[in-house]
């Protein structure tokens, strides 16, 4: 039964699903990093929020750790290259909390325009300065939206209830979608020169870093006002507070800081800024919502194989587990088989599919065909961090899809360059599930992978097969299957037999020896 650890404080029912679908679940919250790394090695997954901090030292004390779930949309607390590197699927739920971030936002940009915090707080010290406050409408005022995903996608709509004009950018925006939203898609100084409010929606990445920087805070409309409930560091703090007291900013609202907890910033006491302490997720039905996500996604993958909102290998449902599981299998054994034979030669990898195959998602059986392949490299890889070693190896990997019918129903080829020039091997499922090898570098050719094998090239004659058999009968090791394929008669021919015994190198030698044998190599599949 798979163990998951629940680190930071969730709804309760979080737990309940987990017993319900069958995982074992603890829930000890609270502890030092010291006191998870000594006990994370019984976990095969982590269930937290924004308190636990999934370092490199506790990821290399997590030995039998598979899935992170992390309920909430930012992952800034888990070390992901490092979870990659060690095999570890990080997953988020960005879906649980975007109506609560987008009202969020959509409740900063009201306070900013009827300065509301302003205007209670002199309230209630008795002022009444009801000539003090002149605020904006928001009818029929621009709405700049950096970034158009999820959540920015649900404030635009509330946007244009509300009757605001709204001008988005985002580089992943089509214009088809940009339609479909009812937005008007710019790029960014466009926006910035028309927008009478901004708010940002975007993660923080080395490409949006300071996208509000001084010099793009200084093309926008005079009057502004701008809202954050996204990520800290994507407007420059300190020119923010220039432009709010030179009033070319009319205001600014914020729930996110560059450096949190925000006990102090250049910000506060600013006038026109509001702020909040990172509330945009905080509701009482998105707490539950991104709790239950969680344990649901922790769940299915840890018993069907489905893998949902991950950040650092392709999603895979559970329906799509079940049926893409028998072409992994051949994918991966693909991989392995052209992995043991080229080796350290290999410096760029195509993966093609044809007939059943096509139909499915292919990145699931790329990645397959990667761990197979780097599994000569690691004894540790799997489809997490098989990519991930891939890229350190500076391979390049394409993926080709083709819509034709050929020999088989389905078809999976595995490609490699080398300096020798392209290789390729190819498989197919029998019966819609058992792999099998049908292509070895241009021989027709049907194995089984599986076990121990040997795999010899050699010049084909009469009598080669009977002194193979004598010779590996005198080492007192048993011959399971025998595959034989050649190029034509005379010429060159391909032999994959799988043994009981073990074949020790003097016996590796002893039929290197053997008359018209060119190649001989142990291969191992799992």
């Amino acid at each position: 039964m798979p163990k998951v650890l629940i680190s930071d404080k969730m709804d309760p029912r979080a737990a309940a699903i987990f017993r319900e679908r069958g995982v074992e679940v603890d829930v000890i919250t609270g502890q030092t990093p010291e006191e998870l790394a000594a006990m994370i090695g019984a976990y095969d997954g982590l269930a937290i929020r924004s308190s636990t901090k999934v370092t490199k030292a506790i990821l290399d004390a997590a030995t039998n750790l598979k899935v992170i779930g992390r309920a909430g949309i930012g992952v800034d607390n888990v070390d992901i290259p490092a979870a990659s590197a060690q095999g570890v699927i990080v997953m988020n739920t960005p879906f649980g909390n975007s109506i609560t971030t987008a009202e969020h936002a959509i409740a900063m940009m009201f306070a900013l325009a009827r300065q509301i915090p302003e205007a209670n707080a002199q309230t209630q010290q008795g002022l009444w300065p009801k000539n003090g406050f002149m605020g904006v409408e928001v009818t029929g005022k621009v709405l700049g939206l950096i970034g158009a995903g999820n959540i920015g996608s649900i404030v635009a709509s509330r946007a244009l209830g509300l009757k605001m004009k709204v001008v988005a950018f985002d580089p992943f925006l089509t214009p088809e979608r940009a339609v479909e939203m009812g937005v008007e898609k710019a790029d960014l100084d466009t926006l910035l020169a028309k927008a009478d409010f901004i708010t940002l929606h975007t993660p923080l990445t080395d490409q949006t870093r300071n996208i509000l920087s001084k010099e793009n805070l200084a093309k926008t409309k005079k009057g502004v006002r701008i809202v954050n409930c996204a990520r800290g560091g994507l407007i420059d703090e300190a020119a923010l507070k220039d432009a709010l007291d030179s009033g070319h900013v009319a205001g600014a609202a914020l729930d996110v800081f560059q450096t949190e907890p925000a006990k102090e910033s250049p910000l506060f006491g600013t006038p026109n800024f509001i702020c909040t302490p990172h509330l945009g997720a905080s509701t009482d039905e998105a707490q539950v919502n991104v709790a239950l996500q969680v344990a649901e996604q922790l769940s299915d993958y840890l018993l069907d194989g489905g893998i949902t909102n991950a950040l650092n290998v392709p999603s895979l449902s559970a329906e799509e587990a079940p049926k893409l599981k028998p072409y992994m299998a051949l994918a991966e054994k693909l991989g392995s088989l052209i992995g043991q034979l080229e080796g350290d030669a290999i410096t760029g990898v195509a993966v093609e599919v044809e007939g059943h195959a096509a139909e499915l998602n292919q990145k699931p059986i790329t990645a397959a065909v990667l761990a197979g392949l780097m599994r000569v490299y690691s004894d540790t890889v799997n489809m997490v961090n098989a990519p991930f070693l891939a890229k350190e190896r500076g391979l390049d990997v394409r993926e080709v899809r083709h819509d034709r019918e050929g020999d088989y129903q389905t078809l999976v080829r595995v490609t490699v360059s080398t300096e020798a020039g392209d290789k390729s091997v190819a498989g197919t499922l029998f019966g819609h599930a058992q792999p099998r090898l049908v292509e070895l570098f241009g021989i027709k050719v049907e194995a089984d992978l599986d076990g121990h094998m040997l795999y010899i090239v050699n010049q084909d004659a009469p009598g080669f097969i009977g002194r193979l058999g004598s010779k590996l009968g005198e080492s007192d090791v048993n011959i399971g299957t025998f595959h034989l394929g050649r190029r034509n008669q005379g010429g060159e021919a391909v032999l994959l037999l799988s043994v009981d015994g073990t074949v020790t190198e003097p016996l590796r030698w002893a039929i290197c020896n053997l008359a018209g044998v060119k190649q001989v190599k142990l291969l191992r599949f799992a």
